[in-house]
């Protein structure tokens, strides 16, 4: 086919519209107000057809990224343990502040009253733009928190520390999110919003990353999230008022038999 100028014109200006938006989106540059500026993104629709199906019966909401969006997959033993509490993971994978601000502050929070909101978010903030400032990512989650204590007044929120990433402490951006979570303490009051940092217990003495936990040292395996789970199990089991199921024991293979 013969490229004819109505033919070029009409593909540049099909390209403008398909890649001009992503294009601006990608270089334009984080800000203060980045973080705390509602973004929507995806899955919400689902998240609210699994809130109606559940008719409100919700005790336990996690509320985060792809390491809490994970935990029923790679760690669904553990994650197994919190059926006496109706879970209801609110994590999406890739997601920063802002994109939990949007779905939490449009229904993913509404209809329903839980006891306990665990929240953990803030490494993608950190991961995907070189330019976000701990101060920055800090105030989101403040907002997060803010818009929990609106919509479910009535629970008690656990913030967890940022988990660390990379292999070692000199690492750029492991240090970023230790500047970052040093700043979170200070957005708990004890009375309804509690502050903990799971972060050295994935940590070997020399303050490493191992693989064992954290394969691409970014999200837990099984046994990362066992650690996870471990750690904070008195403190939840403490808001929640009663106990977590206890881990099932391992499956055994079935056996195989050779026909003859």
């Amino acid at each position: 086919m013969k490229n004819t100028p109505r033919t070029l014109l009409s593909n540049a200006l099909l390209f403008s519209l398909l890649f001009a938006p992503l294009a601006r989106a990608v270089s334009e540059p984080r800000t203060s107000e980045s973080a705390v500026t509602p973004v929507e993104k995806s899955r919400h629709s689902d998240f609210m057809r699994q809130i109606k199906a559940g008719n409100g019966d919700f005790g336990f909401i996690l509320l985060g990224d792809s390491i809490t969006d994970g935990w029923p997959g790679k760690g669904k033993e553990t994650f197994a343990q919190f059926a006496p509490w109706k879970p209801l993971d609110l994590g999406v994978s890739g997601e920063t502040t802002e994109e939990v601000l949007w779905r939490i502050m449009n229904g993913e929070l509404d209809g329903y009253h839980a006891k306990v909101v665990m929240i953990m978010i803030g490494t993608n903030n950190l991961g995907h733009y070189g330019d976000e400032k701990p101060e920055w990512v800090a105030d989101g989650i403040k907002k997060i928190i803010a818009t929990v204590r609106q919509k479910q007044p009535q629970a008690k929120i656990l913030l967890l520390a940022i988990f660390p990433r990379s292999a070692t402490a000199q690492d750029a951006i492991r240090q970023k999110v230790d500047a970052t979570n040093k700043l979170l303490p200070t957005l708990a009051d004890d009375k309804n919003v509690f502050f903990f940092d799971v972060g050295p217990k994935f940590l070997d003495p020399q303050g490493n990353l191992p693989k064992t936990l954290m394969p691409d040292l970014l999200h837990p395996n099984a046994d990362g999230y066992r650690v996870w789970i471990q750690a904070v199990k008195p403190k939840l089991e403490e808001l929640m008022g009663t106990p977590l199921a206890p881990e099932a024991a391992p499956t055994a293979p079935v056996p195989t038999t050779t026909a003859k």
